[in-house]
């Protein structure tokens, strides 16, 4: 991505919408409608993993342990150049300060904050999903550990519990258009 320089006074509008949570929470499905809805591309960074990688998460995890997922991770996620894109990212981002940093240079960071119940719904595969977790964490370890991390790197923080991804969608594109993120005239 590409560092911009600017001055106090100057005021540069954000072009990508970041989307961060938990496995489960949503952020690849919200991610496809958003993109449609806004005009932007859509990019999955555990997509860009795997075709990186030529395998699969859960393979990478397996062969070389979640400590080399994460830093794959963390590699892809400073090599990502994109304007006006959805960006789904893994669950495991926040790990890396200095990844998030650099998405934040261009881009509004919303957390997908779906609570304990919606995330057990959602994930049947936890232990072959491809997290990037400890062997011994369970999903409620993970997701006290991760919480706070998302928090900490979110411009946005938006509860997910009870919403069908449209009324996700519908929330992001009301909190961003407050934020001065242009979209095109028709979503205005």
């Amino acid at each position: 991505m590409k560092k911009v320089t600017i001055t106090a006074d100057e005021e540069v509008p954000l072009s990508n919408i970041i989307l961060i949570g938990m496995p489960g929470s949503g952020k690849s499905t919200v991610g496809v409608i958003l993109a449609k809805l806004t005009s932007r591309g859509f990019t999955d960074t555990d997509v860009l993993i795997q075709t990186s990688e030529g395998r699969s998460l859960q393979e990478i995890v397996d062969a070389d342990g979640y400590t080399a997922l994460r830093k794959i991770e963390e590699e892809i996620l400073l090599r990502l150049d994109c304007r006006n894109h959805v960006i789904a990212t893994g669950g495991s981002a926040v790990y890396s300060r200095i990844a998030m940093e650099q998405l934040k240079l261009d881009g509004v960071i919303v957390f997908l904050d779906a609570d304990m119940a919606t995330l057990k719904s959602r994930i049947r595969d936890f232990e072959s999903r491809g997290l990037a977790k400890r062997p011994d964490q369970t999903l409620a370890d993970l997701f006290a550990e991760r919480r706070p991390l998302y928090a900490k790197y979110a411009d946005i923080v938006l509860q997910c519990a009870g919403l069908t991804h449209e009324e996700v969608c519908a929330r992001i594109i009301n909190s961003h258009l407050r934020r001065g993120l242009q979209f095109p005239r028709n979503l205005r």
